[in-house]
C-alpha cells in the first residue's frame, strides 16, 4: 500500500487539468477547509457516489489502560463517520475481485487515481 500526499494530488490534478500547482493547491485546500468548517458546524456532507461525511456523538465510557489496567474516564466526544458512495464501493470491489484471484486490476478507463 502507498501513501498518497495531499503535494501529490494536488501534482496530478495540475498535470491533468493543465493548471498552476499554487492554483490548484489553494482550491484543494480551499475545500478540505469547506469540509472541516461545515463538520463542524454539525452539517451533513453528501457527495453523490463518492460517500457521506456526518458527524456523530459518542458516549462517554470507562476504558482501560492496558500498562496499568488502570481505569480512566473517556469524555463524550463528536467525531466524523464516512458512507462509502456507489461509485468507491464498485472500485474497492473490483481490487478486492483481483486480489482474490491473485491477479491486478488494471484502472478503468478514465480513472486517474
Amino acid at each position: 500500500m502507498h501513501t498518497v500526499t495531499k503535494k501529490e494530488m494536488v501534482d496530478r490534478i495540475a498535470d491533468q487539468t493543465k493548471c498552476k500547482r499554487v492554483v490548484v493547491k489553494q482550491i484543494v485546500q480551499c475545500f478540505l477547509d469547506e469540509i472541516i468548517g461545515e463538520l463542524g458546524q454539525g452539517n451533513r456532507l453528501e457527495f453523490r457516489d463518492f460517500g457521506v461525511f456526518e458527524t456523530k456523538m459518542r458516549a462517554a465510557r470507562t476504558a482501560q489502560n492496558p500498562k496499568t489496567l488502570e481505569r480512566v474516564q473517556v469524555p463524550p466526544k463528536r467525531t466524523v463517520k464516512f458512507k462509502v458512495g456507489r461509485l468507491m464501493k464498485i472500485e474497492l470491489q473490483k481490487g478486492m475481485d483481483g486480489a482474490a484471484a491473485g491477479e491486478s486490476t488494471p484502472p478503468a478507463p478514465g480513472s486517474t487515481f
